[in-house]
């Protein structure tokens, strides 16, 4: 239904999320619409709220929306996060009892969409992207999508070391997804690790790199943030950046570094940004591992941090990567607002999306999510109540 109205339409104005996953998503759906000679504008914002949507004009919001009960009926929604829109032109995986954590992101979504919309099979690819930024499984249409491209040629695949980056001490010591204690960021480490043990033999083909890679990071790191140091790392044939985890990484670091224009161009085909684009992930990894240096606790899975930018990541990584079972809430202030990025630990079996909705709502503020990842927005003041309210949910 939303492919046919979208080729109906004369023009689209397309909001994306400034993460890997809502770019992706929004180039997807934008070269789908230039392909059927559909003019589009394309802006891509940290956040966007409902009565920031126009009701009198084709609006396409892309990672962001389905937690609008307010939103004009009239708007288009890409999403898979935990619906309340009940629009009719709303395309989510979880309307469809797929798992939205998991087995569809937003990108995978969008591409479906736009398979009705011509022949779009090139674009599988660009779906990678949101399966990686969002830590998604290949499993359900992820693998669908993923089995789509390498049958058309547009993906292949090898096993080998899937961390993004260029050449292997980069690699390494810009590790932040996954996050690398003893590792990432520290110099001496990472040249030694780099350094060939043979003239003929690059590091990563020596036969113990990986071990040598596992004793450095020591006991300090999750099995999940080990086991997703090398596996199938997969090549996206007609991409700009042919690495499939170090274009989500590209895309993810301008988007959320305020360079979201320079992210959807490397989407969108255009190679002439990518040495400004590899400045913005350097600056931006940096600022993820100053971040998690300088991050204070405050008891029982809460923290406090000073960089709202970098906040989403360092929750990710102190949930996923570090040797945490518990649910964890960074805090960052931003002008009299408390910005709160929440995450639970994999296979936890909350629902930390309603958990942190209600729990913001009674403190004044908005918020929702995922069942596993979820954020919100509270007046300073009333952090207290949130926290409260959190904690009489079950867990602290």
């Amino acid at each position: 239904m939303l492919a046919e109205h979208l080729q109906s339409l004369d023009f689209v104005e397309v909001c994306a999320h400034h993460d890997a996953d809502g770019i992706a998503a929004a180039a997807i759906l934008c070269t789908a619409l230039s392909r059927c000679h559909i003019p589009f504008h394309l802006r891509v914002l940290p956040a966007i709220t409902a009565d920031q949507v126009p009701p009198d004009r084709p609006v396409l919001l892309c990672d962001f929306g389905s937690s609008f009960h307010d939103l004009a009926d009239s708007a288009m929604v890409i999403d898979h996060h935990i619906p309340l829109f009940t629009g009719e032109f709303h395309v989510n995986p979880r309307l469809h009892g797929i798992d939205g954590d998991r087995e569809l992101s937003t990108s995978g979504a969008a591409y479906f969409v736009a398979e009705k919309m011509g022949d779009n099979r090139d674009l599988a690819g660009l779906a990678l992207l949101g399966v990686i930024g969002d830590r998604q499984e290949y499993s359900g249409p992820n693998r669908e999508i993923l089995n789509q491209g390498i049958g058309h040629g547009i993906i292949s695949t090898r096993r080998g070391c899937t961390l993004p980056g260029r050449e292997l001490f980069e690699r390494l010591f810009l590790s932040t997804d996954p996050y690398l204690p003893s590792v990432t960021g520290n110099e001496d480490v990472c040249r030694e690790l780099a350094a060939s043990p043979e003239a003929d033999l690059s590091a990563e083909e020596d036969p113990l790199f990986l071990s040598r890679l596992v004793l450095s990071v020591g006991d300090t790191a999750s099995a999940e943030a080990l086991l997703r140091i090398y596996g199938d790392a997969y090549a996206l044939e007609r991409e700009v950046v042919p690495d499939a985890p170090t274009l989500a990484a590209l895309v993810d670091a301008c988007g959320k570094s305020g360079h979201g224009g320079l992210a959807a161009s490397l989407c969108l085909g255009d190679s002439s940004g990518i040495p400004e684009a590899w400045d913005h992930f350097k600056a931006f990894r940096e600022r993820i591992i100053a971040g998690i240096r300088s991050v204070t606790s405050l008891g029982e899975g809460w923290y406090r941090l000073d960089d709202p930018v970098a906040a989403s990541d360092i929750a990710d990584i102190l949930s996923h990567d570090c040797l945490s079972h518990d649910p964890i809430f960074v805090l960052v202030d931003d002008g009299g607002i408390c910005r709160v990025s929440a995450r639970a630990p994999p296979d936890n079996g909350i629902n930390l999306g309603d958990i942190v909705k209600d729990a913001a709502a009674y403190a004044g503020g908005s918020g929702g999510g995922h069942n596993r990842r979820a954020g919100a927005m509270i007046p300073q003041q009333n952090v207290d109540v949130f926290r409260k309210a959190v904690m009489e949910a079950g867990f602290s």
